[in-house]
């Protein structure tokens, strides 16, 4: 019992003291003045109206990027932050913003030192576009906090979002390679032998080419399904014994591409694959692309098949 009491007075002890750490610090809004001046604000961007942007500005205007580690290296003026709003509305075709799916905006009167009146809004947004000169998409989440005073007026905004897309822009003016093409590799030649091995009817061999965690896909699938060396074997003799491998043939010449970026290294190879029918003799000719991954060993680590299904049927 006396366990049983220690409980009790242990958590209710717990359950007062998480009580009394709550306590209100103002109120929040789902509609509020301060939310319509950012709402017409963004209106005025999304239409390039530079000087309607400006009119809803302090003078004092300071505007932040919320992911950088030195945020007063960060601080922009009305004048720079309007100077790169408008490269949204200059520079991007299908330029458009609207609240994130599932959000609205916030408006929230904060009590502890706000003797200005201020509100913060906060907003959620998804901002789309396609850059106009380098083709990159844009098609990224954005969160902003806007600081508006007791006239109405946006004194300071802080942006949150994730700048890799610039980047890729940025990185998209200028001619750059990622690696190199060899028209000859040691990869290449596993590919070759893989693929002959399959000719032959030698699963053993050519799955022994493979990586213990290889992943295989089939561009006829659903893009999420995947298989491993176990599950595809069994389809790989489901094939054989559905069809007679005549002849496989490499089409042109497979690519070895070792990247830069990602330390990536992808053979690109292109077959012609003669096949009889078993059930009713026909010829087939089966054109097929693979792009299969290799790791640093030498082993092929995922694959993806493009072919059309519709011959193997009709």
């Amino acid at each position: 019992m006396k366990n049983k009491v220690l409980l009790f007075a242990l958590t209710l002890s717990i359950s007062l003291t998480a009580f009394a750490q709550k306590k209100a610090n103002g109120t929040v809004y789902s509609e509020h003045p301060a939310i319509q001046v950012v709402e017409e604000f963004n209106k005025a961007w999304l239409s390039g109206d530079k000087e309607k942007m400006a009119s809803y500005l302090t003078e004092d205007f300071k505007s932040y990027n919320g992911t950088s580690h030195k945020p007063s290296t960060n601080e922009w003026d009305s004048e720079r932050y309007l100077a790169s709003s408008m490269r949204y509305y200059d520079e991007l075709d299908y330029f458009s913003a609207e609240a994130y799916p599932g959000s609205y905006p916030d408006a929230v009167e904060y009590k502890k030192d706000n003797k200005e009146k201020e509100v913060d809004v906060q907003t959620w947004d998804l901002i789309k576009g396609v850059h106009k000169t380098t083709g990159v998409k844009i098609d990224a989440p954005s969160h902003s906090l806007y600081t508006i005073t007791k006239d109405n007026k946006i004194k300071r905004i802080i942006d949150y979002s994730n700048t890799r897309v610039i980047d890729e822009i940025i990185s998209s003016f200028s001619n750059r390679t990622n690696g190199t093409i060899y028209n000859h590799h040691d990869n290449i030649n596993t590919v070759r032998k893989a693929m002959y091995a399959f000719e032959k009817g030698d699963l053993d061999k050519y799955l022994s080419f493979y990586g213990d965690e290889a992943t295989f896909y089939d561009i006829n699938d659903d893009i999420e399904i995947s298989r491993n060396t176990e599950e595809i074997k069994p389809i790989r003799e489901e094939f054989l014994k559905a069809f007679e491998i005549k002849n496989v043939e490499i089409f042109g010449y497979p690519d070895y591409l070792e990247y830069e970026m990602g330390n990536g290294r992808e053979v690109l190879s292109w077959w012609k694959l003669q096949l009889i029918r078993k059930s009713d003799k026909k010829a087939i000719t089966l054109m097929m692309h693979i792009s299969q991954g290799f790791d640093e060993d030498g082993k092929i680590i995922s694959e993806v098949i493009y072919y059309g299904s519709k011959l193997l049927t009709e």
